[in-house]
């Protein structure tokens, strides 16, 4: 089909103000050839229909923060744009529960929701800029994993459109939702190859009376003095919402120290945090520094940690990679001091890990020879352990010489039955997940 004929087809179905035809290419891929930006469910309903019935793939974009995670297909027939269907649905302060349309941004909604004193638990990267259909489609989430959990802890229902165009709903919008399979689960991170979520309802947290974010530093890079240090803190009475470790490259960036930082972050009323941060300053390691950031302090550091994310910044976006890297606990230590083996003049990066969660992210940045060579590094170190390394943010032509998604995992044949038997066409987000999906 002609874009012509395309274009005149959609035409009957949107105003000429809702579509536009793009021209060239994307250097992260995962473009189309015509972007339609719905602002009604109905719309987005008629769009998935309009593409099964005419064989026509279709790319799902929210923010557009993860134009290059995933994806093996440079460009599709139809991008689906979730910017402009956005909006709260419906707030209940009382059940503290929110619900949202899919394009609507998370930040705008956290600074909504802290004229309740509510919030989100979610801690995404690249918050300022991403859509909140994003952050469940893609599972993301940072480092108040630890004490908020991940977007499957958080999600309490969804409405779904199928790729079929049928419009379904997913768990519900209370909390104690207790009946049959919870099907939410199925679709959050799912990376929109199955469905096209259209509103999601999330259950909120208070925000804390009071917040400190603890740096502590270890001078002598001694890894055994770490693994001590945070067995201690594990094993004591202290809710840290955060235990993240900071490589030496990236703390000397972030506190102009360079040395590996573990950022400790309390939330509670003032008196228990105080407690907490009083604690913990008996245990600094002999020669380390220990500083405190209250409030706004704190803010701004974790605000300046979550925009690292290197598809931000246009400049980056070429000649740099991010991995999620999964490992037990202890073993983001070892990750750690891989990437700073790997630190050169050549190649450049920064790594952070959970020590309560597991869940590490590298950045590299270099030349895609460089960067390549150093996620297989990354990688001998994820087999031998039984871990993973995916590929968050890759250009198009580098992700063609790599497998993004690691080894497909033992459970992978199921993977491929759901996606046959819901989008049996093969129409939502092409081998944008696991294996090629």
């Amino acid at each position: 089909m002609m874009i012509s004929d395309f274009k005149d087809k959609l035409s009957a179905i949107f105003p000429i103000e809702k579509f536009s035809v793009e021209e060239g290419s994307h250097d992260l891929g995962n473009r189309a050839e015509v972007t339609v930006r719905p602002t009604k469910e109905q719309e987005i309903a008629d769009l998935v229909s309009f593409a099964h019935s005419n064989g026509k793939k279709v790319i799902i974009e929210g923010g557009g923060t993860k134009k290059g995670f995933g994806g093996l297909v440079e460009h599709a027939d139809i991008c689906l744009s979730l910017k402009d269907y956005k909006g709260i649905v419906e707030h209940n302060p009382g059940d503290m529960t929110i619900t949202l349309k899919a394009g609507t941004s998370y930040l705008e909604v956290q600074n909504y929701l802290a004229g309740f004193n509510q919030m989100i638990s979610l801690d995404p990267f690249a918050n300022e800029h991403t859509s909140i259909g994003g952050v469940i489609a893609a599972n993301d989430s940072g480092p108040k994993r630890l004490g908020y959990g991940s977007a499957r802890d958080a999600v309490i229902g969804m409405r779904l459109v199928y790729p079929d165009g049928s419009l379904i709903r997913a768990g519900g919008k209370v909390v104690k939702n207790v009946a049959g399979y919870d099907m939410n689960k199925l679709f959050i991170g799912s990376m929109g190859t199955l469905a096209v979520i259209s509103e999601i309802t999330l259950k909120l947290r208070p925000v804390a009376n009071y917040q400190s974010l603890v740096l502590i530093s270890f001078p002598a890079g001694n890894l055994d003095v770490i693994k001590q240090f945070v067995v201690t803190v594990l094993d004591s009475l202290m809710e840290p919402i955060t235990l993240e470790l900071l490589s030496p490259t990236l703390a000397a960036k972030l506190t102009g120290r360079r040395e590996y930082t573990a950022a400790i972050q309390f939330e509670d009323v003032e008196s228990s945090v105080h407690y907490q941060t009083t604690y913990l300053e008996n245990l600094k390691p002999e020669g380390g520094t220990f500083t405190i950031l209250q409030q706004e302090d704190a803010n701004l550091f974790w605000q300046a940690f979550y925009d690292l994310y290197p598809g931000l910044n246009a400049e980056n976006k070429t000649k740099s990679a991010a991995l999620k890297v999964g490992l037990k606990n202890m073993e983001v230590l070892e990750l750690l001091e891989v990437t700073e083996r790997l630190e050169s003049g050549q190649i450049h990066l920064l790594a952070h890990g959970g020590l309560g969660h597991g869940i590490s992210q590298v950045y590299l940045y270099g030349e895609s020879d460089r960067i390549l060579s150093a996620i297989q590094e990354i990688r001998k170190l994820t087999s031998a352990k039984g871990g993973y390394a995916i590929v968050k943010h890759l250009p198009f032509s580098e992700r063609l010489k790599i497998n993004i998604w690691d080894e497909s995992p033992s459970y992978f044949f199921l993977l491929k039955q759901i996606k046959a038997k819901v989008d049996p066409n093969n129409i939502l987000n092409e081998k944008r997940y696991v294996g090629g999906i």
